[in-house]
């Protein structure tokens, strides 16, 4: 599944890297924990979390997530959103909460 069909499945708002939105998902994962997706999540999941933090952009490139979707409507500043477009880290957005969307990813097959 690539991240544009999930943008579109989902409704989400692409904040970011519009360019990359043709890469493949493997996978999900959901933490507000950083030490937690270092550990946990793999190459290629797409992350969900409330975090908007620079520290976002870095473990999401160290563990090589191509998109993080960001839940609750959480404002995103214009730092982070330049760093991840450097990085090309799709920033995707929605104001629903984390458990809806971790629900609505596993209806669409995303394990």
């Amino acid at each position: 599944m690539t991240i544009r069909t999930l943008v579109n499945a989902l409704s989400l708002t692409v904040l970011c890297s519009e360019d990359q939105l043709d890469q493949e998902i493997s996978g999900g994962y959901a933490s507000d924990m950083l030490s937690c997706v270092m550990a946990g999540a793999h190459k290629g999941n797409v992350w969900v979390t409330l975090l908007t933090h620079l520290n976002v952009v870095a473990v999401a490139v160290l563990v090589e997530i191509p998109a993080v979707i960001i839940t609750e409507h959480s404002p995103v500043e214009p730092t982070v959103l330049k760093k991840a477009e450097t990085e090309g880290l799709v920033l995707l957005q929605t104001p629903e909460p984390t458990y809806a969307v971790v629900g609505k990813l596993y209806e669409l097959g995303v394990r």
